[in-house]
C-alpha cells in the first residue's frame, strides 16, 4: 500500500542534510567514500536524492561525520525509513519518469515551457494514447494504457479540492498546429485546454510563429517549486534515454529568468485563449 509519504521528496531532504553534515565537517565526497569503501558517485547520488537510502547507509555516514546527537541520528534514520516506501505510481510499476512523479507530486508551482505539445497535466485521454502511441512506436499496447493511466492520475494535482497545483504553461504555436490523432481528437483537446484555463490556478499563453525567435528555442523545460523553503526548487529537463534535473541555485535563476522572457513575450492569457479558440475552430472545419 503506497502511503501519503512522498518517497522522492523524503530522499531529496535527506539528502541535503547529509551534505549539510558533509561541509560542516569540512570533508569532500571522495573523502567520505574513502572512509566507507564505497564509490564516490555513490555518495554524490545519496546527496542528490535520486538514489534510495537505508538505514545502514545513514548511520554509517552519521559516524563519519560524528554526529553526537541522537536525537539528529533517530530523524535521519526516520527518514530513510520513510524514503523507501513506495509512492502512488509504483502500483503502475516501472515508471521512467517516476523521480520527475515525485518531485511533481509534492511541487506547489509549476512552469512549463513545451514547443511541440500540449503539456501532459493539460492533456485529455484520447490525445495523451495518441501522443503516446505516437512517440513510442515501439511500446505495447498494455504499456501504452499504463503512461496514459500515470498521466490521468498525474492530473488530480490540477483539480484537488486543497492545495491544487499551481501550473504556468508557454505553449508554442507548433503545438496547437501539430495534428496528434485526428483534427476532431485535436479539436477536443484545444477546447479542453480553453476550458481548463479557465481554472483560477492554471495558467496558459502562447507564442505565435510570427513572434519569431524567442528564448524557448533550445527545447522544453519545467521549474518546480516546494511549498517547504528547505526545498530547493528543480529545473526538470526531459530526455530520450535519461532526464536532467537542475539544482544549483545558479542554474534555476538562469531558466527562471528565460520563463520571465517567455511569459513576456507570448501572447497575454485572453489573447492566447482566443487565439486557441480559434485554432480548435479551425479544426472543427472538416
Amino acid at each position: 500500500m503506497a502511503s501519503n509519504v512522498n518517497p522522492t521528496v523524503r530522499r531529496r531532504r535527506l539528502g541535503q542534510e547529509l551534505r549539510r553534515l558533509r561541509e560542516l565537517k569540512g570533508m569532500t565526497a571522495e573523502e567520505v567514500a574513502e572512509r566507507l569503501l564505497v564509490s564516490q558517485s555513490k555518495i554524490s547520488r545519496l546527496e542528490n536524492g535520486r538514489r534510495s537510502i537505508s538505514q545502514r547507509d545513514v548511520r554509517d555516514l552519521c559516524g563519519v561525520y560524528e554526529v553526537e546527537d541522537q536525537r539528529v541520528v533517530d530523524s535521519l534514520m526516520q527518514m530513510a525509513k520513510d524514503s523507501r516506501q513506495q509512492g502512488w505510481w509504483h502500483a503502475f510499476g516501472d515508471v521512467p519518469y517516476s523521480v520527475y512523479i515525485g518531485l511533481e507530486t509534492d511541487a506547489a508551482s509549476l512552469r512549463v515551457y513545451d514547443p511541440q505539445v500540449v503539456p501532459g497535466l493539460l492533456q485529455t485521454r484520447p490525445y495523451a494514447e495518441a501522443l503516446i502511441a505516437g512517440a513510442l512506436p515501439e511500446t505495447m499496447p498494455g504499456d501504452i494504457e499504463k503512461r496514459v493511466q500515470v498521466r490521468m492520475r498525474r492530473q488530480e494535482r490540477i483539480s484537488a479540492p486543497e492545495s491544487p497545483l499551481r501550473l504556468w504553461t508557454v505553449l508554442d504555436e507548433a503545438a496547437l498546429r501539430r495534428v496528434v490523432g485526428n483534427r476532431s481528437l485535436m479539436r477536443e483537446q484545444l477546447e479542453y485546454l480553453v476550458e481548463q484555463s479557465q481554472l483560477p490556478h492554471v495558467t496558459v499563453q502562447v507564442i505565435p510563429f510570427d513572434l519569431g525567435a524567442h528564448p524557448g528555442l533550445n527545447g522544453q523545460y519545467a521549474i518546480l517549486e516546494f511549498p517547504d523553503a528547505s526545498d530547493s526548487s528543480v529545473v526538470y529537463i526531459e530526455g530520450v534515454t535519461s532526464d536532467l534535473y537542475l539544482e544549483k541555485p545558479a542554474d534555476v535563476q538562469k531558466y527562471s529568468v528565460m520563463y520571465e522572457h517567455l511569459r513576456a513575450q507570448a501572447l497575454n492569457v485572453d489573447q492566447s485563449r482566443q487565439f486557441i479558440a480559434d485554432i480548435a475552430k479551425d479544426y472543427a472545419r472538416l
